[in-house]
């Protein structure tokens, strides 16, 4: 067993965990997050994704020994103590971005660190920074009009980051 400290959503934990434990294992069972979900094991699919620093990863191929001393974010940990969703997340609702809601976890952080990165992308750049993350229902029209509505907000009122929802092209 290994000592792990690491801080998830803000909060500071101590565990001892087999070294070759999953960090998304980790955060299901040891600490009952859930919703980072367990899709491939291969990284392929991304809906274990995660914030790791602040970067994007995906939580099935990170060995919760590797986030020792480390801060990682679920989709919890967007949420505002007062239950306001975060504005990536309020993006998702209110532009239909999710459809079984299986990915929309992974979704949501992977473009949480798009719009850190790059807060003013294109149409393109968002299908370019959430190719990692699969979406078995097809919902991606939906989901790129989320981030970039997401974008829109982020930017302030009267400012137009890329194409508005209605304009993105399937």
């Amino acid at each position: 067993m290994t000592e792990i400290k690491l801080t998830v959503n803000g909060v500071t934990h101590s565990d001892e965990v087999e070294p070759r434990l999953l960090l998304i294992h980790y955060l299901r069972e040891t600490l009952g997050l859930r919703a980072a979900n367990v899709g491939c094991d291969t990284t392929s699919c991304g809906a274990c994704t995660v914030l790791l620093d602040g970067e994007s990863v995906k939580s099935c191929t990170v060995l919760a020994v590797q986030a020792n001393d480390r801060s990682v974010t679920t989709a919890e940990g967007l949420v505002a103590e007062d239950g306001t969703m975060s504005v990536v997340q309020r993006a998702f609702r209110e532009n239909h971005g999710l459809q079984c809601g299986f990915c929309t976890p992974g979704m949501v952080m992977a473009a949480t660190s798009l719009l850190e990165e790059n807060p003013h992308p294109t149409e393109q750049e968002v299908r370019e920074g959430l190719e990692g993350n699969f979406c078995r229902c097809t919902g991606y029209h939906n989901i790129v009009a989320s981030v970039l509505a997401a974008a829109d907000t982020l930017a302030g009122p009267g400012s137009s980051v890329g194409p508005t929802s209605a304009e993105v092209t399937a």
